[in-house]
């Protein structure tokens, strides 16, 4: 009888657990800060307040609510500044930012192989995908982002560049003994023409200009417009030196991988979109700032090919030499370099000069 009892209680006790309902698992609330050195005037910036970041929320929400963000949105330098964001999300004072990879070219510098290959392509899409192929297809690549404790999300393309000068540019040899502001490695886009690089960023441009530590600047045409520098430059000359990578959108590491496996895909997917939409939004506006501008006063000359091609000519190998100076740091500079030069020949590019030939 003993025995029985015991075993009827067991039968119960088993019943029971199969009928007590289970507590869900704890919805979970992330404080995130997302941060950027531009402010929110420029696109990449627009895309993550305006897209990105209400896109990841409205996903979380639809996959049930279980987890949500709280957001510190910090642009405009406020926490960290142009050049600081790869090591404020490394550091995670910033858990997710667009990293200006053309102003982190000695941790970066395999990122920064459109703006070492001037005269590329105007067409910001053929540049953000042949990127993604580098991306994918060369693990140094990629590593530039993960050896820092980021999670790539998606790529930044700007419009091409031109030259916003005081003074009237209609040919490579009006520049000669001029100081041009230059971000970066597109310094390197006037070596050999007489013209004289100053190192300066989109934050800085106007001011220089209007106050005589140039008298130009290096930058794309929907910059140019966003922050005016047509008012104190007002001859642009479009040289088309083609369309630039960037940087990208990344997240903090440690803060990726705690996110359930459904918010890694969530990030993953908008990030993705985030790219195609910035190309899209940034190729849209590019001709409609230029009208802007000259509707302002600014004066307005496009380069023709030849003068392009002459140009080109004039400037050392740049390309070749960077890939060969990538070489002898142990970086594949010239499979990267290939690579990026055959993307753009893939997607029907004619280049006015062949760097690797």
């Amino acid at each position: 009888m003993r025995v029985f009892k015991l075993a009827l209680l067991v039968v119960i006790m088993a019943t029971l657990a199969l009928i007590v309902p289970v507590a869900p698992a704890k919805a979970k609330t992330y404080k995130m800060t997302a941060a950027a050195g531009h402010p929110p005037i420029f696109l990449w910036v627009t895309l993550t307040r305006d897209y990105f970041i209400p896109e990841v929320d409205k996903r979380l929400a639809a996959a049930g609510g279980k987890d949500n963000i709280v957001w510190n949105q910090a642009y405009g330098g406020t926490i960290a500044k142009l050049g600081g964001v790869l090591e404020a999300v490394e550091e995670g004072i910033v858990d997710l930012g667009f990293v200006g990879t053309i102003f982190e070219a000695p941790k970066m510098p395999l990122h920064n192989v459109s703006y070492m290959t001037p005269f590329g392509t105007s067409d910001i899409f053929k540049v953000v995908d042949t990127m993604a192929d580098l991306q994918a297809n060369i693990p140094a690549v990629a590593n530039e982002w993960t050896k820092y404790n980021h999670v790539y999300l998606g790529g930044v393309g700007l419009d091409t560049y031109g030259i916003l000068t005081n003074f009237p540019v209609k040919t490579v040899d009006d520049i000669d003994g001029h100081k041009i502001a230059a971000p970066g490695p597109s310094a390197n886009w006037i070596k050999g023409t007489g013209a004289v690089a100053v190192a300066a960023d989109l934050n800085t441009y106007y001011n220089g200009i209007k106050t005589g530590v140039f008298e130009g600047t290096l930058t794309f045409m929907t910059a140019g417009a966003a922050i005016k520098v047509y008012e104190v430059a007002p001859y642009i000359c479009m040289v088309n030196f083609g369309a630039q990578f960037a940087g990208g959108l990344s997240v903090n590491k440690d803060v990726f991988e705690s996110f359930p496996p459904y918010m890694q895909k969530i990030f993953k997917d908008v990030g993705a979109e985030y790219a195609t939409r910035l190309a899209q939004a940034q190729t849209d506006k590019a001709d409609g700032a230029m009208k802007a501008m000259e509707k302002a006063g600014a004066k307005v000359i496009y380069l023709s090919d030849a003068e392009r091609k002459r140009w080109a000519s004039k400037l050392p190998n740049v390309p070749m030499n960077w890939a060969e100076a990538m070489e002898k740091k142990g970086m594949p500079g010239k499979k990267v370099l290939q690579g990026y030069l055959n993307g753009l020949r893939k997607r029907g590019t004619v280049l006015v000069r062949d760097w690797d030939k």
